[in-house]
């Protein structure tokens, strides 16, 4: 069980677990005095997975003190009005755990739904805004280019409903800083990186005279333990070279070498790998060294990966959110429990 107040951590749920299963991993994370649970809306390679609201109306409703949020859904399918909705009802129902994580989706995920990307900035600031207004019980007419509201209100004031923006790109961390309750950081990156988001958190929250601490910035961690090193650095190197085909704007962010992207994609020419390529893939996973996989991942024995989360809290995080990813989601979560 955590008994320092100072430490803070979250639990990450993905696709790879069952809802039931994951669940029972929240009940167990808040047994272990984690503080919250963030249910990411999954897009696993080209393909579509789960929404981000309803398991976390399963686990409040199975949970009592662990918090809820989303890691991350998207502005351009849900009114903002429904959206408001959901929310006030996922914090009804969990006596005020409720936390929204809003993102602007990514190429080419968005092209396949049908979604022009555009002016991400000004839809995420509308978005930000107008919900801030709905939970603080206000009137709300707005007249923006993405939201469109008039005469509104919610019926009943929320307990309370942070709102986190997720970023990966350094503008949108400092809109963040801007207007937002926190950054909810991305995955995938580099200690390195978050200390680069931090100068454009800041700088965001300079404008409307906030400090960067004033800011809650829970990180994703991609975190792959295993007593068998070997055995963890191969599926994360695996998820790693996945990403590189499939999430660009996160690659782009832990700073691959763009020869080494390069000859990567040649070697594969997409994914999943092109029929004709697919026994190259052992060439392709040896093109990502295990200096980028460590860089980017919690990877190794338990030991390894807190002595990773302490890297990236170091270097501004302020909540790490543990996200199992080598089917030991009980062991990870336990060895989390003594904090990190």
């Amino acid at each position: 069980m955590l008994t320092d107040k100072k430490v803070r951590l979250g639990l990450y749920i993905t696709e790879k677990h069952e809802i039931r299963h994951s669940i029972e991993l929240a009940r167990l994370a808040e047994r272990c005095g984690f503080e919250s649970v963030w249910q990411g809306e999954e897009y696993p390679p080209f393909t579509f997975a789960r929404d981000s609201v309803i398991p976390l109306a399963a686990i409040a409703a199975t949970t009592k003190t662990i918090k809820l949020g989303t890691g991350v859904l998207h502005t351009w399918t849900r009114n903002v009005m429904t959206l408001a909705m959901s929310f006030a009802t996922l914090d009804e129902l969990s006596n005020g755990r409720s936390m929204i994580g809003m993102g602007v989706l990514w190429e080419p995920m968005a092209k396949m739904m049908g979604i022009a990307r555009r002016d991400t900035l000004r839809a995420m600031r509308e978005h930000v805004e107008a919900l801030h207004s709905l939970f603080a019980m206000k009137t709300v007419n707005v007249n923006g280019e993405f939201v469109k509201l008039q005469n509104v209100h919610l019926l009943k004031k929320p307990f309370s409903i942070p709102i986190y923006i997720g970023a990966t790109g350094l503008r949108m961390m400092e809109l963040a800083g801007e207007i937002a309750d926190g950054v909810l950081m991305n995955y995938l990156v580099s200690p390195d990186y978050n200390r680069k988001a931090l100068e454009f958190i800041l700088r965001g929250a300079a404008k409307v005279g906030r400090k960067v601490d004033d800011l809650d910035r829970p990180q994703l961690v991609a975190c792959f333990m295993d007593e068998d090193v070997d055995k963890a650095m191969n599926a994360a190197r695996l998820m790693v070279l996945e990403y590189l085909f499939t999430q660009p704007h996160i690659m782009k962010a832990c700073g691959i070498s763009p020869d080494v992207l390069e000859n990567i994609h040649e070697t594969l020419g997409g994914w999943p790998p092109e029929p004709n390529k697919v026994n190259r893939m052992d060439d392709a996973l040896a093109q990502v060294g295990d200096d980028l996989v460590k860089s980017v991942c919690a990877v190794g024995t338990a030991e390894d990966c807190k002595r990773k989360v302490r890297e990236y809290v170091a270097a501004g995080t302020t909540c790490p959110l543990i996200c199992p990813l080598t089917g030991h989601e009980e062991s990870t979560i336990e060895a989390f429990s003594g904090g990190y």
